[in-house]
């Protein structure tokens, strides 16, 4: 009776585990761990068993392709790793920050990788070849540390002839770290960018 009830428990924590994965690709084996209080082991034989790969490879997956459709930057120009993207609608990237992108004495992100990944990635949903911001709203609404990863999501909230205004939200962990709306401009053909 015992081994029927601890089988019942793993398979309903596996089905489970599915369908946080799908809806929180982003998460590590170790906050998977939290979430289902269980030993991290637990979590990697869970996946293991699902055939769900690790953290790495399902960023790798999401990615694979994503930038073949972005007209206005070419590859290595967006900062962070493009997720998911609808050109001229939305796009999704994610940061992981790295010890040459923090303050040495504090561990906390400089804001000009944050204001980088919003602003790349609001120029990467703009449906043209070149694309230039404008002007930007923004506010930083919470310290970014080491190693955490950064999920930003931008969204076109309106298009009048060549311009476009673009919401950008990054969170980490679901909480929001940086917001802004950007004015994006198509610029056509051989215009002069200095007028």
């Amino acid at each position: 009776m015992e081994l029927n009830k601890k089988c019942s428990l793993k398979l309903k924590r596996q089905k489970e585990l599915v369908e946080y994965i799908k809806r929180n690709p982003f998460l590590t084996d170790e906050e998977l761990a939290q979430v289902f209080n269980v030993s991290v082991q637990t979590i990697r034989l869970d996946r293991s068993e699902l055939k769900i790969p690790e953290l790495r490879e399902r960023i790798k997956q999401l990615a694979r392709g994503s930038i073949d459709s972005v007209k206005s930057l070419s590859y290595g120009e967006l900062v962070g790793e493009l997720l998911d993207i609808l050109i001229g609608k939305r796009g999704t990237s994610i940061l992981t920050i790295t010890k040459d992108m923090v303050f040495k004495k504090n561990l906390i992100a400089r804001g000009h990788y944050l204001f980088a990944q919003a602003n790349s990635l609001a120029v990467a949903i703009v449906d043209a070849a070149t694309a230039l911001t404008g002007s930007v709203k923004a506010s930083f609404k919470k310290p970014v540390k080491l190693g955490e990863r950064v999920i930003a999501e931008a969204k076109i909230i309106s298009v009048t002839g060549r311009r476009y205004k673009i919401s950008v939200l990054s969170k980490v962990r679901g909480q929001k770290v940086f917001e802004g709306v950007f004015v994006v401009f198509a610029v056509a053909g051989e215009e002069n960018l200095c007028e």
